[in-house]
């Protein structure tokens, strides 16, 4: 392994960082693989309450070994999401913020959706967050993530990042971890060592600079910018910043950190702009780096009032029946309904008429006659009343359901049914007099048999 790292990266790394060589190699040699969940406090279980914490996050946690996620109904049902740690050092930055208060959130280079569900825990029930993804195919794991997250303040979005100056001083806080070169994850990925290049390097900080150019007036004065990439170049990282500090009115954010932690705190050439660097020979972790700033210039739009279309009260009322909350509001998405929260319709509303969004809160379903068809979203989320019938399934049923096997409930009542794991809602099924009818999504199915 060692020969093949880039020269020009370990050059770099002691030349401007005095990483120890031997250290530093050694790690990537053993290739030693680190495994780390972050628990979802929106769906708590006590499963990993031996597991070690990691020390920057309150829900992330270290597993002892790497086990079968796709055999464990509680990962499909969104207990937890399977983060690197070093990247849920996010919270610090976060941290950095009042999140006590309802505030709106961007995370503009969302995809698959770690440090989206990362900020969903952290925020107040009426913040809101925005999860944008401008590649095109990778829209839908984000959306399935936050699905199963269960958040209902959430919408995904689909858009470049300049499309975001039509909300020119909307966000209170914006979270760019920016498409970098990558090497940050060489001891995870070693395959990813064959596409590394300086060429690529400049090409990844000027992509990262256009990327922060167009999404940056969204920003409102005050507002928390917080940038991260997977690189060690300090070409996508220090520059970066120093960058920014020259092309914008931005005060350096410092975070707190412990010496235990092992993260090295940098400052940058021009501006001493704080930097944190993550090295897995230090850290529990991959490579990861991480900036935070704080705008001092620009503007704070008021949202304009926008007016909701009549909804058809049958519908509404149809819907209401399953749901416990009074807090939330419908709006009309694709061919049917989506439950967000009351104190945030004015916002999605204005985000409909500026964005192309592919997921607002939770899709409840759509009806076909009379018949409500309740959707995946609505069996994950948080917001279904005690009425709803629901069946408990046993590890094994749970995994046949998971791969839209038949299932045999005998003892289960006619109509829409709550399929069940410890609990937490899994998906829908229909039990009719002589069958049951499996509606897990086909395109979210296990393949795999498990024993």
């Amino acid at each position: 392994m060692s020969n093949r790292l880039p020269s020009a990266l370990l050059r770099a790394l002691i030349e401007e960082h005095g990483i120890e060589e031997r250290s530093f190699l050694d790690e990537h040699e053993n290739n030693v693989q680190l495994t780390s969940i972050r628990l979802n406090p929106l769906k708590k279980t006590d499963k990993f309450n031996a597991e070690e914490q990691v020390p920057w996050c309150k829900n992330g946690r270290y597993l002892k070994e790497r086990p079968s996620f796709i055999g464990d109904p509680l990962f499909h049902a969104g207990c937890y999401y399977v983060q690197e740690a070093s990247s849920m050092f996010l919270e610090r930055a976060l941290e950095q913020a009042d999140l006590s208060v309802p505030v709106k959130v961007l995370d503009l280079c969302a995809a698959p959706g770690g440090k989206s569900t990362l900020i969903a825990s952290l925020l107040h029930p009426e913040s809101l967050l925005v999860s944008n993804e401008i590649i095109k195919s990778r829209v839908p794991v984000l959306s399935d993530n936050l699905t199963k997250w269960g958040a209902l303040n959430c919408v995904v979005s689909n858009n470049d990042p300049r499309d975001f100056g039509r909300l020119e001083g909307y966000f209170d806080i914006m979270v760019v971890d920016a498409p970098c070169s990558g090497s940050g994850m060489f001891r995870k990925d070693p395959a990813a060592i064959n596409e590394w290049s300086e060429n690529n390097v400049q090409l990844c900080s000027e992509r990262q600079q256009r990327i922060l150019a167009d999404a940056y007036p969204a920003l409102k004065e005050g507002g928390l910018l917080i940038y991260s990439t997977c690189s060690y170049s300090s070409e996508e990282n220090e520059q970066i910043a120093d960058w920014l500090s020259d092309t914008y009115k931005l005060s350096s954010v410092r975070l707190p950190i412990e010496a235990s932690w092992g993260i090295e705190e940098t400052v940058s050439e021009k501006h001493t702009c704080y930097g944190y660097r993550f090295y897995p020979h230090k850290v529990k972790g991959e490579g990861f780096f991480i900036t935070c700033f704080r705008k001092q210039d620009g503007i704070e739009k008021d949202t304009p009032q926008l007016k909701l279309s009549k909804l058809n009260q049958n519908d509404v009322l149809a819907i209401e029946k399953w749901i416990a909350s009074e807090n939330l509001s419908l709006i009309p998405a694709k061919d049917g309904y989506c439950l967000i929260p009351s104190s945030l319709k004015n916002d999605i509303l204005l985000l409909q008429s500026k964005l192309y969004l592919k997921k607002s809160g939770v899709y409840a379903g759509k009806f076909a006659g009379k018949d409500f068809l309740p959707d995946q979203e609505l069996a994950q989320s948080n917001v279904l009343n005690n009425t709803v019938s629901r069946i408990g399934l046993s590890k094994e049923e749970a995994l046949k359901y998971l791969r839209k096997d038949t299932l045999l409930i005998p003892e289960a009542k006619t109509g829409w049914t709550l399929m069940c794991y410890e609990g937490f809602g899994l998906g829908w099924a229909k039990v009719l007099p002589n069958r049951v009818n499996n509606y897990y999504p086909k395109e979210l199915r296990i393949l795999k048999e498990f024993n």
